[in-house]
């Protein structure tokens, strides 16, 4: 084929080194000049023109091709190639351009660098200051800090109080009246608080009182009046002392806060009625009283007989929305930690105060009296629902502080009745539990 004859003539000038006029006459020379058409090869096939020139006639035995269609798989394997061995690199982000452009004008502006501090010197610039770059500026603080001190007025701002205060003097005896609360904090989810007021005439805690729980209000009106019978000369040294409380049915009632009146004369000589306004003071939380108790326990060793009587109650804690209580009284006779026999007292309805007079008697060999306890449980009857605990008390051998002491001077008395007052506790969750699980089916007397 004459093209291809011609292709093949032109390719093979083009890959042969020029030859020397004189006939190679050593092995060394042969190979000096095979090297070099090597090495012509090579260069020539650089060229992307050149390697497909070589690639469409290379081939000695391929069919027949035209020249028009050969110049076309030329020009499109060309194309391809050239693609193929395009270098790509990352397009220059308008960002980093604008801070190349500006840099130099920025740095411009920069009269000194002081390597011993944390800033730079700005001088040009009339709102970028050292200050602003490195210092602390406190004027940003400011606002956080007055924040925080309304923020914790705000938890210390417990409300006010409004009471007064008369002497009777035919009766001897202190009336103090609880007239009402202003702006109490809301103790409540519901952005509300269920007020009461205890109130006691110190030192003496014992003798105590409280007014009725009011539902979901921070301005509560109680108008109630309470009488502390004392001699009028003992009043230079007493204190009124009241505690804020907000009511919750099913857990702690919490302290709200308190007033204390050091000197009660301080507005008057009590002759007359006089009405006193005072800030209540924030208080930490602390346990509510939850009553006290009183029993007497009485052993006879020759009939192996142990009669506990329950005389009464006083100042429970109101688990009621009245302010009162159901209270019932449960004792427990327990024998190396397990109970061997409950019985329980009448209810008294509606008091805090109840006076019961009941006997409780249990069988006890005095052999086993080391080993046994008396676990007593004042509780609060609902008629709907379980029963509540209001506080325990235990009395034994094994027992803590006055119940191990009250246990023993029982045994060292027998036949003689021996009574005290016992304080009674919060309860173990585990005992709570129990208690309530098994008293809401029981029969309630003894």
């Amino acid at each position: 084929v004459p093209w291809r004859s011609e292709a093949l003539s032109s390719s093979a000038t083009a890959l042969t080194p020029a030859r020397p006029d004189r006939e190679l006459s050593s092995d060394v020379d042969r190979d000096y000049y095979s090297t070099q058409a090597d090495i012509m090869a090579a260069d020539k096939l650089k060229d992307p023109e050149n390697f497909l020139e070589a690639a469409v006639k290379i081939s000695h035995t391929s069919p027949d091709i035209p020249a028009d269609v050969q110049l076309s798989m030329k020009d499109h394997l060309l194309r391809r190639t050239r693609i193929s061995r395009q270098t790509t690199e990352p397009a220059s982000s308008n960002r980093h351009s604008s801070f190349k452009k500006h840099l130099p004008r920025q740095m411009h502006h920069v009269t000194s660098v002081d390597r011993g501090s944390d800033f730079l010197d700005v001088d040009d610039h009339p709102t970028c200051t050292a200050a602003a770059l490195g210092r602390i500026q406190p004027e940003l603080y400011k606002q956080s800090t007055q924040e925080a001190e309304e923020s914790s007025k705000n938890e210390t701002a417990c409300g006010k109080i409004n009471f007064s205060l008369k002497y009777d003097y035919e009766g001897e005896q202190l009336l103090v009246t609880i007239l009402k609360a202003l702006d109490l904090p809301a103790k409540d989810l519901c952005g509300s608080s269920d007020p009461y007021v205890k109130i006691y005439l110190l030192p003496d805690r014992k003798c105590k009182f409280q007014t009725r729980v009011h539902r979901k209000t921070l301005n509560p009106t109680f108008d109630e009046m309470f009488q502390f019978p004392v001699p009028y000369e003992q009043l230079p040294a007493r204190k009124l002392h009241l505690s804020v409380f907000d009511f919750d049915r099913f857990s702690r009632h919490d302290m709200i806060g308190e007033v204390i009146l050091d000197n009660l004369f301080e507005s008057s000589d009590l002759s007359r009625e006089t009405s006193i306004w005072r800030d209540i003071q924030y208080a930490t939380s602390e346990s509510v009283d939850l009553g006290e108790i009183m029993f007497s326990l009485c052993y006879l060793p020759t009939a192996g007989r142990l009669t506990m009587t329950v005389i009464k109650c006083r100042n429970l804690k109101a688990m009621d929305i009245t302010g009162y209580s159901d209270p019932y009284v449960k004792v427990s006779l327990i024998c190396d930690g397990k109970r061997l026999k409950k019985k329980k007292t009448t209810i008294k309805k509606n008091t805090l105060n109840p006076t019961y007079n009941e006997a409780i008697i249990f069988d006890i060999p005095p052999e086993n009296m080391e080993q046994v306890s008396l676990h007593i449980s004042v509780m609060d009857y609902d008629l709907v629902g379980h029963n509540e605990v209001i506080g325990v008390n235990r009395v034994g051998s094994h027992a803590e502080g006055l119940g191990r002491d009250h246990w023993n001077e029982m045994l060292a008395y027998p036949r003689k009745p021996i009574a005290h007052w016992h304080p009674l506790l919060e309860p173990k969750k585990s005992e709570k539990e129990v208690t309530e699980h098994t008293d809401h089916t029981d029969d309630y007397h003894i």
